[in-house]
């Protein structure tokens, strides 16, 4: 049977690459190649690009009021498709579909945001700051932008990005992750059907190869990035050491080891929910899963005696099942990687209390499925510790009281998010200001900010000055210019030589 091949989309249509490369496209339930995707060529970015440049002034010249109704038919559209969006996440990742219709249900809302550019892109105005001049500012768009984006969320980051940049006028570039493009090309389908003009939205498929060539090229001036923190620094690195007359703009997302606190005044049974939900939800590949449990005090014996059962319980299934709570990893080799750090977590002396190793589910035998893994008596200087796993793995680490929790967070390198769950408000408030984490949930176990705000993190969590949409977003993808002016009538005669101040 022939495989489907999945191309690139350029200039308002799919074009066929010519790269001769391309790579599998797996379904982790069954562990068969389901497609191709096409790997770009140096060539084939560079038309991207210029496709995306030839869009970019007419596009920046529309009235903000008609790309919010380009935006709004775009949404319409996304709501209509939602299912089909969600099972293609499905087939190619392998998250449960209730979950992936959670996903695009998060990106849409993201779309919603975009759709009140008018007002967004409101500036101030000041009449006469002295000798008849008026001073105002506006935000412009940047032109040519791109995103890469990761293969954990492939529709909902996207929408992270690219409704953000053409709201604010900018043309856009995808390069979604190779191991799950399939959304990407639906997502150019919809923007195509609500009337985006050909060139503003973009999708090369590519590796490395493609990253490389977006950073270096003269006429990109935005990249938006979302993965592992080791390609968010290098994607920082490289990306501002180009020179030009507009340096290029980076804004890196990398990696977490997000850690979830239970006080001893917890109410365990919502603890465990939210820890179950958090470090297990969509096989632990979430950059906001909770892979860190910390038991404050003497809540760890009972926290521990809850959580194995619930483990073990864990219905890991084809994504597409309706009882499924836990579908498989992505790919043969990250699922390898996982059980490594398994591995290497015995092997370091913490406790195995559920091996998710070994599972097989009936019917999908050839799947990348584990099982819910959980560690107890884990330490800070661990490798399972120190390092983001991104799989079913949750671990245990035991302090002593509240300040030692604060302590231990403060001292990772990551800071992307954090959990406390407490019913005493001093408590709360006393983390929530002392803890060195970028985005914080209180009693909420993955706190991932609605799309009026913003997403990111702290320390080695984000590269770069901005966080993702929300209003950071709009000043990302914009640059700022102050403008002052007066008129004929109003000046004065003679030369100033004098610093001009308010008169």
């Amino acid at each position: 049977m022939t495989q489907a091949l999945i191309q690139h989309y350029i200039g308002g249509r799919v074009v066929e690459s010519t790269s001769g490369r391309k790579q599998d496209v797996f379904n982790p339930a069954t562990g068969e190649a389901s497609a191709q995707v096409v790997l770009a060529s140096v060539e084939e970015v560079n038309a991207a690009v210029a496709a995306a440049r030839a869009a970019a002034p007419a596009w920046a010249d529309t009235a903000p009021l008609k790309r919010a109704r380009v935006l709004s038919k775009f949404r319409e559209l996304i709501e209509k498709h939602h299912d089909d969006l969600a099972a293609a996440i499905t087939r190619e990742h392998g998250k449960v579909f209730s979950d992936a219709k959670g996903e695009v249900i998060r990106g849409m809302e993201v779309v919603e945001f975009a759709c009140g550019i008018p007002q967004l892109l409101k500036t101030q105005f000041t009449d006469n700051i002295g000798g008849g001049i008026d001073n105002w500012q506006l935000r412009q768009p940047l032109g040519v932008t791109a995103g890469i984006t990761p293969f954990n969320f492939p529709f909902m980051v996207p929408m992270w990005m690219a409704p953000m940049a053409i709201a604010t006028g900018n043309s856009f570039i995808l390069k979604p992750s190779e191991r799950d493009p399939s959304p990407s090309l639906m997502i150019a389908d919809l923007f195509k059907r609500a009337g985006l003009p050909d060139g503003v939205f973009n999708v090369v498929q590519g590796d490395k190869l493609a990253v490389d060539t977006l950073l270096q090229h003269p006429d990109v001036n935005a990249v938006s990035f979302v993965g592992s923190t080791p390609i968010a620094e290098y994607i920082y690195t490289e990306g501002t050491k180009r020179k030009g007359a507009y340096p290029l703009r980076v804004q890196a997302l990398g990696g977490a080891k997000n850690h979830m606190v239970v006080m001893p005044d917890a109410n365990l049974d919502q603890a465990v929910d939210a820890l179950i939900g958090a470090a297990y939800g969509s096989a632990g590949e979430r950059c906001m899963a909770i892979s860190v449990a910390v038991a404050v005090g003497n809540v760890a014996d009972r926290l521990i005696e809850a959580l194995i059962p619930r483990v073990q319980a864990l219905k890991v299934k084809n994504g597409m099942e309706a009882d499924a709570e836990m579908g498989p990893v992505v790919t043969a080799q990250h699922k390898a990687k996982i059980e490594g750090y398994i591995e290497e977590g015995v092997q370091g002396g913490a406790k195995l209390l559920v091996d998710g190793r070994g599972l097989k589910v009936p019917g999908h035998e050839n799947g990348f499925f584990l099982g819910g893994t959980l560690f107890d008596h884990v330490t800070p200087e661990m490798k399972i510790y120190k390092e983001e796993i991104f799989g079913p793995v949750l671990c245990v680490v035991r302090v002593p009281d509240f300040a030692s929790a604060v302590r231990l967070i403060n001292a990772h390198e990551f800071g992307n998010g954090v959990a406390l769950f407490t019913s005493d408000g001093n408590t709360a408030r006393e983390f929530s200001r002392r803890i060195e984490v970028g985005m914080v949930g209180i009693n909420v176990p993955i706190p991932v900010p609605m799309a009026w705000h913003s997403f990111g993190g702290w320390k080695r969590s984000l590269f770069g000055d901005a966080h993702a949409y929300g209003e950071e977003g709009i000043r990302f993808y914009t640059r700022y210019k102050s403008i002052m002016q007066r008129w004929p009538d109003s000046i004065g005669k003679g030369a100033e030589f004098t610093m001009p101040v308010a008169k």
